[in-house]
């Protein structure tokens, strides 16, 4: 059935003209789609977009600057109907102009549009219907509102008693001049707008965030973009709340509500006494600190208030609205704005660096457009001195105070309120800009100074002082712990006169905070918490030996967790940084050459883990001894490395004397005899001794299960061994059993993508292609192959293997050219 209600197409910042336009046409019997209005939370919005652009919906479209910008969704709905309109020119379409927008020159230049804006509200409503009659029929009389909502134009006050003309400036007003430069938001802007108008009596909303992410702006142009709905907007600075009372005096006096000279508990009384009876007023408390000072300052009646706050607590006073950095979208426009030739690659990279705070990417539009240096030149600048670069330049549009000027003062305040919080303060800025989580502080107060260590030794105590990092706006508190924002953390890291202590303090921390050694699963979800802040310490430079091996450790995990590419340049970093400041026989730096070499080994660059671990080895032996634990380990790695390059009877000899010596150094069941058991089996089975690989294989898998439990990665890696024998001694049903059971527990604990669990995978696959299912075997293996060339890569070995084996397989199903297409796409194979 076709749908004759007028769809109205708008954009977000035009809220207040599709409002005004659904009215008018609706009280004239015309039925309207309004997203805002007819599609309520929950609705599938691509779906609700798909049916209103349907060829047989009227479609009236609001042109403005902001309709016609190419990266605005609004664009699929305006080319979509042009588009509609070439194959049947009865498809509808009423556009209508709503600022100066120049349609001259492009796809609406032969279009008849009128124009709406600059009228008075009776002219412009009467533009609006009589296009809309030329259009479609007339309809009989709608039902909506007697009262209007005001017409969105930029045009002086209607006199009587009419609906005043948004957009204007309402006939009692205060605030700055609109911000030219304002970018964004539209979202939030009309959120907040549903919010204060939801009907409740007294509607009262807090924006609050830290500094910096234009709360102030947003509330301004709140202000501004629905002016029309007010016959009172009123902006009072309340940081000082002693000072509210005279604010409320002067308004008092400018709505002639008492004469000139009265006192201001008098004049507060007659103010609050006509808010109370008025309607359409709004009042802006901007920069308010503290919740119970100013609810005794707000205001009964049917009005709207709004509060800005670096506070986030306001329970019991106003509905909070958290206001967070910019989306990336949003920083690139504003980049834009003032740097309309930026590369967007360029813009991104800036809007990245500077972490989407507006006050930032603001500031550094401004200096970019001042100065022309190179976006290079600045990101290096930002690198190394942001407090400096955050210092420089006018401060941006609307903002009283540059960036490090607004964290500087807000710290200093904070200290000589509450010294404990400024120590966590600073603390934190030598963290990464992710959740800190709390027990890093509570598991070890000795390490704090006082007063932080009597503060943090007591939970209430300690919740206050984490709350007071969030009052103050320099972080935000989450359920995992306090987040600062990168710029915020580099000027206090930049300015604070301690930070040598405070690094030491860190750094101590960290290390405490170490789990285990990053191989137990069970520890994972702790490392991947604690990991952004180990590197924020920058382990690189430390001169502190307990954090190069939490930081070794973390690597270390993240192999073990089969994140490969994001381990090795890491480790490479890491393995150049102390080899150049510790030298090659720190302990640090042969601990990280044997973790870069086994994520060699990982990646299949079996020559690179070699050189490595043969340098090691040489070192650890002329260093420790030939027992030693760490030359043991060396010589470990080195026989999986000479493995790997084919030199079988070397491995096997350097795994047996290793073994030996663990046996007498460590003990039978220490998990680092069980490693070299495991590779003393495998050995066997290279050389055709497969009974004898069984029975150490039977040994190492019970030790393990008794030792590390039956779902400890080396367990299931004694697990895959003995099935591996026992597929070689052709027992495959045991095999396949004992596969399947590895898989499923890989799949469980290290997850379907992991590098170990893909390996469980075609091992299972060649248990079946054994027994002959090669259908089970076919699927698993093309399973398999996709997952590794996403993990690992088309070269990697693992990932040829699997393809020479489904190559095999789709052979034995008589499915030849498929199987010449796989070994054409990996010819290695």
């Amino acid at each position: 059935m076709p749908d004759s209600r007028i769809f109205i197409s708008h954009t977000g910042k035009d809220r207040a003209w599709a409002e005004w336009a659904r009215w008018h046409l609706e009280t004239a019997g015309y039925p309207t789609v309004l997203d805002s209005v007819d599609w309520p939370a929950g609705t599938n919005f691509i779906q609700a977009m798909d049916q209103a652009l349907h060829r047989d919906n009227p479609m009236l479209v609001l042109l403005s600057t902001a309709y016609l910008d190419p990266d605005r969704y609004t664009t699929d709905e305006w080319t979509t109907r042009l588009a509609q309109r070439r194959k049947d020119p009865d498809a509808k379409l009423i556009p209508m102009r709503i600022d100066g927008v120049n349609l001259h020159g492009g796809l609406w230049s032969p279009i008849i549009v009128p124009d709406v804006f600059d009228l008075p509200p009776d002219t412009a409503a009467t533009v609006l219907l009589d296009t809309v009659r030329q259009v479609l029929a007339p309809a009989p009389p709608g039902s909506l509102s007697a009262v209007p909502p005001a017409y969105p134009g930029s045009i002086p006050a209607a006199a009587g008693g009419g609906p005043r003309p948004p957009g204007s400036l309402p006939p009692v007003w205060n605030l700055a001049r609109r911000n030219l430069g304002f970018t964004g938001r539209d979202g939030m802007l009309n959120r907040l707008h549903d919010a204060l108008t939801a009907g409740d009596r007294v509607a009262v909303q807090a924006l609050h965030g830290m500094g910096g992410v234009g709360k102030t702006q947003l509330a301004l142009e709140y202000g501004h973009r629905f002016a029309g709905e007010y016959d009172l907007i009123w902006w009072i600075p309340a940081e000082q709340p002693d000072l509210i009372g005279e604010y409320f005096a002067a308004l008092a006096r400018k709505l002639q509500l008492v004469p000139a000279g009265t006192v201001t508990p008098a004049a507060v009384e007659a103010l609050r006494d006509h808010l109370r009876r008025a309607r359409r007023w709004l009042l802006v408390f901007d920069n308010a600190e503290d919740r119970d000072q100013l609810n005794l300052w707000l205001a009964d009646g049917p009005g709207h208030t709004l509060i800005t706050s670096r506070d986030p607590n306001w329970a019991g006073v106003a509905r909070p609205m958290d206001v967070d950095v910019f989306s990336r979208p949003e920083s690139i426009a504003l980049l834009h704005t003032h740097l309309p030739q930026l590369e967007r690659a360029e813009a991104d990279r800036l809007a990245d660096a500077l972490g989407d705070l507006p006050l930032a990417v603001g500031q550094a539009a401004d200096l970019l457009a001042e100065t022309r240096i190179p976006v290079d030149t600045y990101l290096a600048e930002l690198a190394t001195h942001t407090a400096d670069l955050m210092a420089e330049g006018r401060p941006s549009a609307g903002y009283p105070t540059r960036l490090a000027a607004t964290i500087s003062l807000t710290a200093d305040r904070l200290c000589a309120a509450d010294p404990a919080a400024g120590q966590l303060l600073y603390l934190c800025a030598r963290l990464a800009p992710e959740p800190i989580p709390a027990d890093l502080f509570t598991s070890r107060p000795d390490l704090l100074p006082e007063p932080l260590q009597t503060a943090v030794s007591r939970p209430v105590a300690f919740a206050r002082t984490l709350a007071l990092l969030g009052r103050y706006g320099l972080a935000r508190l989450s359920d995992t712990g306090p987040i600062l924002h990168r710029l915020t953390q580099a000027i206090l890291r930049d300015t604070d006169p301690a930070h040598e202590a405070r690094r030491e303090i860190v750094e101590q921390l960290l290390a405490a905070a170490r789990p285990d050694d990053g191989t137990d699963p069970r520890w994972w979800p702790r490392w991947s918490v604690l990991l952004p802040h180990i590197l924020a310490a920058d382990p690189a430079t430390t001169i502190d030996p307990s954090l190069r091996w939490i930081a070794n450790d973390a690597v270390w995990h993240l192999m073990a967790r089969g994140d490969y590419r994001t381990a090795l340049p890491l480790a490479e970093q890491l393995h150049h940084a102390w080899t150049r400041w510790h030298g090659p026989d720190d302990d640090s730096t042969l601990g990280i050459v044997h973790t870069l070499a086994s994520i060699h080994y990982q990646l299949g660059h079996y020559q690179q883990a070699h050189d490595l671990d043969q340098e090691s080895l040489n070192r650890e032996r002329r260093n420790r001894g030939d027992d030693h634990p760490n030359t043991l380990s060396s010589a470990n790695n080195l026989s999986a490395d000479l493995s790997a390059l084919g030199e079988h009877e070397r491995a096997r000899v350097l795994d047996e004397d290793t073994l030996a010596r663990r046996r007498r150094v460590l003990g039978d069941d220490h998990p680092d005899t069980l490693r070299s058991a495991n590779n003393v089996a495998f050995d066997l089975r290279t050389v055709g001794e497969h009974e004898r690989a069984r029975v150490l294989d039977e040994d190492t898998l019970a030790r393990r299960r008794r030792v590390l439990g039956d779902d400890h990665p080396d367990t299931l890696s004694s697990a895959a061994s003995l099935a591996a024998g026992l597929r070689a001694m052709g027992e495959y049903e045991q095999a396949r059993d004992l596969d399947d059971d590895t898989l499923s527990r890989r799949r469980r604990i290290l997850g379907d993508d992991h590098p170990s669990t893909l390996g469980s995978a075609n091992n299972l696959a060649s248990d079946l292609r054994r027994l002959r299912e090669h259908e089970q075997a076919r699927a698993l293996a093309e399973d398999t192959l996709t997952r590794q060339r996403r993990v690992l890569g088309d070269d990697h070995p693992d990932t040829l293997d699997t393809a020479n084996d489904l190559a095999g397989d789709l052979d034995a199903l008589g499915l030849h050219a498929e199987a010449s297409s796989v070994r054409l796409q990996f010819p290695e194979t």
